[in-house]
């Protein structure tokens, strides 16, 4: 397994958000952690990451117990992070903000020209200024950047958000493509179906537990409402 979460319980404030939440990826695994909104997927993210930490319970990535490490440590492990919101420097160039991403790691080190052979209008973006860019531009920078970080997972948080049908498919064909290149990936995702059409495993969440898991395929065919409906009601 190249990522272990062992009965986490997370907390904002005295707010208890995560219930002994448990999982686990394995080496170019791809899951999927689906459920409602407020569910703690997002939460569930965050304290893998160390931005949200856990109060109890253990993380280890890579064989390595990362549960108390911080955050800037937990990226120089290997951990990639692409959010909800980008969060891209939109007064720098697209080629800065690779740059300032660009990082050594255990894991296979991705050069700007390697993300260049993924995402091939990126060549071109590489001088405009992020802050010019469309929703579906930006979101290419965003995993642009976390590639050129030397990422052994990747967590991915609403990839779809904001964008078209057409290029959220061709996210889909990038993840599927990551995951043949080895790497391992989380992904956070309201739309059900999107999600299980590149996942190997899924994880629902409600409530901030984890209520069921399974192999992707046991999910595929059902409609989204179905899987949606299981975690509001358990």
């Amino acid at each position: 397994m190249i990522l272990e979460v062992d009965d986490i319980h997370t907390y904002y404030g005295e707010t208890q958000v995560l219930f002994g939440v448990s999982l686990s990826v394995k080496k170019g695994e791809v899951v999927a952690l689906l459920g409602p909104n407020g569910a703690g997927k997002t939460t569930t993210l965050r304290s893998i990451l160390g931005l949200t930490r856990a109060r109890r319970g253990a993380i280890r990535f890579n064989g390595e117990d990362i549960t108390r490490a911080p955050t800037h440590r937990i990226a120089r492990a290997g951990i990639g992070w692409v959010p909800d919101d980008r969060r891209i420097f939109p007064t720098l160039t697209v080629r800065r903000n690779l740059e300032i991403a660009r990082k050594t790691t255990g894991f296979a080190n991705w050069t700007i020209d390697d993300a260049c052979k993924i995402f091939a209008p990126l060549e071109h973006l590489l001088p405009r200024e992020c802050e010019n860019l469309s929703g579906g531009e930006m979101q290419m920078v965003a995993i642009s950047r976390a590639l050129v970080g030397a990422p052994g997972l990747i967590l991915f948080d609403e990839p779809s958000q904001g964008l078209a049908p057409k290029i959220v498919n061709d996210v889909m064909a990038v993840i599927r493509r990551l995951r043949s290149e080895g790497l391992s990936m989380i992904i956070v995702e309201q739309n059900v179906n999107v999600a299980l059409s590149v996942a190997d495993r899924v994880y629902v969440m409600n409530h901030g537990r984890i209520v069921e898991e399974g192999p992707a395929e046991r999910y595929r065919g059902r409609e989204a409402h179905h899987v949606k409906s299981m975690a509001a009601t358990t």
